[in-house]
């Protein structure tokens, strides 16, 4: 049976993709088909090609066999803004429908392993009355959570899991991701996590000055997810 994931996080900026490259690349070694899903991206750069986000690219170079970068990124906003902000300043419509449809279009490639990247945390709106919450609870797939390791983790993570408990989702596992170099007590930040959070812990993540998927799949087991 494929597996299907959506992958969300604690926060903004604290390693969705560099996390959900590492679970493709790890798969990927264990000789599993992969697939890859950034519905809509805010901070897209001007290419030959049209607009590119770095993020959905590095998804695309995890994806065996390749995909269509327009299939990965139907939505490919330019300002690094939120995602709904974007869409309306730049005239782009932005709906739970609209993103499942290009969902779906991945979904039917029947890849081993398929993730689904969120934009920013959970509750990230697309409009005024939708969030990226509803296109998880829309495809119905279980969630990985990636825990960005901080001073403040254990309350956002919580927080976290507890809103993806109350839209009726399976929290299917979780990564804690160091992203302070500095943080202070992380052995015992991750400790409380594993007592508090109801869900296997995929892994934790080290501090990287330049993260790899390569790298990353070392320190992580899809084990929990199948």
């Amino acid at each position: 049976m494929p597996q299907r994931f959506f992958v969300t996080g604690t926060d903004t900026e604290i390693g969705k993709t560099t996390i959900a490259c590492g679970l493709l690349h790890a798969a990927r070694k264990a000789g599993l088909t992969t697939a890859a899903a950034k519905p809509v991206a805010a901070g897209c750069d001007e290419t030959p090609n049209g607009l590119r986000n770095e993020d959905a690219l590095a998804l695309q170079a995890q994806c065996q066999p390749e995909l269509a970068y327009e299939l990965i990124n139907p939505i490919a906003l330019k300002s690094a803004i939120a995602p709904h902000i974007a869409a309306l300043e730049e005239g782009v419509p932005l709906t739970v429908e609209l993103l499942a449809g290009g969902c779906l279009q991945v979904f039917d490639r029947n890849a081993d392993l398929t993730l689904v990247e969120g934009a920013g945390g959970w509750r990230v709106p697309l409009n005024d009355e939708q969030t990226l919450a509803d296109l998880a609870k829309d495809l119905d797939i279980p969630v990985v959570m990636v825990v960005g390791m901080k001073l403040g983790c254990i309350n956002h993570a919580i927080l976290t899991a507890e809103a993806i408990a109350a839209d009726g989702l399976k929290l299917a596992g979780w990564v804690a991701n160091q992203v302070d170099p500095h943080m202070s007590r992380p052995s015992e930040n991750l400790a409380t996590l594993r007592l508090q959070l109801n869900a296997p812990c995929l892994g934790f993540v080290p501090w990287m000055e330049q993260p790899s998927a390569a790298a990353i799949a070392d320190y992580l087991d899809l084990a929990p997810l199948s």
